[in-house]
């Protein structure tokens, strides 16, 4: 896998937070907020975007 590819999973697991059980909920990177959904990007691929501040990421 190309080092960018790796670089942003790393991004995206330090931004997650493991809850009780084996559920795990996604922060958001700009302002910490639990309130993320997950949606479809225009290719094709996953985007999330945070319900509370609006920031949106993929």
């Amino acid at each position: 896998m190309p080092a960018s590819i790796l670089k942003e999973a790393d991004r995206l697991l330090d931004v997650t937070e493991t809850r009780s059980g084996d559920a795990a909920l996604l922060n958001c990177p700009s302002c910490g907020s639990s309130h993320v959904a997950q949606v479809l990007g225009d290719n094709g691929g996953v985007s999330y975007v945070c319900t509370a501040c609006g920031h949106s990421w993929s």
